[in-house]
């Protein structure tokens, strides 16, 4: 088998734009997809989330064109070699680029092979808990609101995407548990509190029995994740999206910095690597919670790393639902018991309608056999 052209699209499907903490502009969420072709009419297909102010991401996708060429007329089934040749070199690439690579061949594998990707992957589980990750609402009402919607719905958990101010913050904590005394809860502070203040709301969150407290500090900060994590027993887990290579991974969970990883398959390069991340946080101890957030392929990619392990806990489910479905024949929804399903089909197992996703082309382009960029046809 062999790759003979390849399509990049990024496509821009929001009708509303969302925040996550009270001091940064709406985000423009932009799914970057790719697609493989091979001569025995097996393709691979693949997506990426970016956030980013004003203006959709284009620069994942940009820059693909300076790797796409090194893969007409290879193997798609020999992914190793493939990612070995698209590794950085002289200047960094982002990893959102890779992961792109890594995981449209994955899903030829899957395809190939007929079977999902967490099969492949040695997974023994086809469901995982879910929980509810919103936005950022104006009043704790609307918290209160979407929380008894959730539980309605099935969910027993709940994060919390906040104005990540300690004092609102607090508050807001004090009164979901108060209203829920049942729910599991996490409270997510986007890289925005000082070494004090997260400290405080660390043991404040502890007594209120939140499950996690994720990314106070930026993940960078070892020091100060190392105290804030000795000051309370609530797990403390980073972001997620700011350690990217499989060596400062490393480093961080054999510096104890934090009490639970956090990661996903864009940030490591690939489920490749976010596999890997995985198993290195398993051998010392820890659990590894992945980022599903984002479109439906790019989450279903992070399922298929979830149930292919035994140490993430949760599935992040992101609000509002329809925001990420825009454009897929088949969608990801936490079932009434709180539960999602792996996917049935082979590969990612969610199938793109591309006549619908079309309609919100942004940036678009393909390789073929001559190696050079053209206009993808929409």
């Amino acid at each position: 088998m062999k790759i003979e052209k390849i399509e990049v699209f990024v496509i821009g499907p929001e009708d509303i734009h969302y925040t996550w903490t009270e001091d940064i502009p709406e985000f423009y969420q932009s799914n970057t997809l790719i697609r493989i072709f091979t001569d025995n009419d097996i393709v691979g297909e693949a997506g990426v989330w970016n956030g980013t102010y004003f203006e959709y991401d284009k620069y994942t996708a940009e820059s693909l064109k300076h790797l796409l060429p090194l893969l007409i007329g290879k193997d798609p089934l020999d992914r190793d070699s493939i990612m070995y040749d698209i590794r950085p070199r002289v200047f960094p690439q982002p990893p959102g680029a890779q992961a792109l690579i890594d995981n449209a061949l994955w899903d030829i594998q899957g395809k190939y092979s007929n079977q999902p990707i967490y099969k492949l992957l040695g997974g023994k589980r086809d469901k995982v808990k879910s929980y509810a990750s919103t936005v950022m609402y104006d009043s704790i009402d609307d918290y209160l609101k979407i929380i008894d919607d959730m539980k309605n719905q099935g969910f027993s958990a709940v994060k919390f995407h906040t104005w990540c101010i300690p004092k609102k913050d607090l508050e807001l904590a004090k009164q979901a548990r108060k209203a829920f005394p049942s729910m599991t809860f996490m409270l997510d502070v986007e890289n925005n509190y000082d070494l004090e203040s997260s400290i405080f709301m660390a043991k404040e969150l502890d007594k209120l029995d939140f499950t996690w407290f994720e990314a106070p500090l930026p993940d960078y900060d070892f020091e100060g994740y190392k105290k804030i994590t000795k000051s309370a027993d609530i797990k403390i887990i980073p972001s997620g999206n700011w350690i990217l290579d499989l060596q400062r991974f490393s480093e961080a969970i054999n510096n104890k910095v934090w009490s639970s990883t956090r990661t996903d398959m864009t940030m490591m390069g690939g489920i490749t690597n976010g596999k890997k991340a995985i198993e290195l946080s398993k051998n010392s101890g820890l659990d590894c919670e992945i980022m599903c957030w984002g479109y439906t392929i790019v989450s279903a990619a992070n399922l298929h790393l979830i149930l292919s392990s035994e140490n993430c806990t949760f599935y992040e489910q992101p609000l509002p639902y329809e925001t990420f479905e825009f454009g897929m024949n088949d969608v990801l929804r936490t079932d009434i018991n709180g539960y999602i399903h792996g996917p049935k089909k082979p590969g990612l197992g969610v199938e793109i309608n591309w006549e619908k996703m079309k309609t919100k082309v942004i940036n678009s382009f393909y390789i073929d056999k001559k190696k050079e960029a053209g206009q993808a046809h929409q």
